[in-house]
């Protein structure tokens, strides 16, 4: 019997950060087809308004049991119409919700702008402290939260370069701490101001991770994002897709979005 070749040694260089992994998440992007949806008739489109309520209000149903959460927002420009941002234990829940969207009326008029999988993400570069972080309320919340309904909303997907002279995974653990303590500093001087949820999606989607922020004030979104870009976690290595920023769209106000 031939022997096993040695273990390639692990350098502190390749060891990868531990995260915390909580619930699913989908970003489902949609732009209305307003020139078919105005042919439409006024009660046609009626019984379509009131049919996705009804949708929105069993997401509600599933929020409040503490099984998952959502979002509902109007997107400016012409990226998109509207994003549902949904929360789930698992992909096959994240699937039902697109099953169940895809039965309504209006999802005849509603065309596909852009998608994104992930995971809501805790990165271990400290540490998570003494005991289960599982069993910790506070990390917890943050892994599993009800999505805050707040007045804006803000996302963007971004990766860690892998330049020549600035490949963020050539950098050692030690290196990466660092500049990620350095760097969480920014987020935590919004505190109050923006709530921040990332979310992992290295072989889920085409970016490392999925930011989203929301906020009462959206001018918060300007900020944050300018002054991260001088930190050298961002200014060096840092890599961003496109940025969609909107308005909450209270179901109770879809009538009026759409009528």
């Amino acid at each position: 019997m031939s022997e096993r070749p040695a273990p390639t040694p692990t350098t502190e260089t390749q060891h990868a950060a531990a995260t915390l992994d909580g619930w699913y998440t989908l970003h489902d992007f949609r732009t209305i087809d307003w020139t078919r949806l105005k042919t439409v008739d006024a009660t046609a489109r009626q019984e379509m308004i009131d049919e996705f309520v009804a949708f929105l209000a069993s997401l509600e149903e599933v929020e409040a049991r503490g099984e998952g959460s959502h979002a509902f927002y109007s997107i400016l420009g012409q990226k998109a119409d509207v994003v549902l941002m949904v929360l789930r234990p698992t992909f096959k829940e994240l699937e039902q919700v697109e099953l169940a969207l895809r039965k309504t009326k209006l999802y005849d008029y509603m065309i596909p702008s852009y998608s994104y999988v992930s995971v809501i993400e805790l990165g271990m570069y400290r540490g998570s402290g003494d005991g289960d972080p599982y069993e910790n309320p506070h990390i917890r919340a943050r892994l599993y939260p009800t999505l805050p309904k707040a007045a804006h909303i803000c996302f963007y997907p971004m990766s860690k370069a892998r330049r020549d002279g600035d490949n963020w995974y050539t950098l050692s653990m030690d290196e990466r701490k660092d500049l990620m303590y350095r760097h969480s500093m920014i987020g935590r001087s919004y505190a109050g101001k923006i709530q921040q949820f990332i979310g992992g999606s290295t072989g889920f989607d085409g970016w490392e991770w999925g930011v989203t922020l929301f906020a009462e004030d959206s001018l918060q979104f300007k900020k944050i994002v300018y002054e991260m870009r001088f930190d050298e976690v961002s200014a060096k290595y840092g890599e961003f897709g496109e940025f969609y920023v909107g308005n909450i769209l209270p179901k109770e106000e879809l009538g009026t979005f759409l009528g």
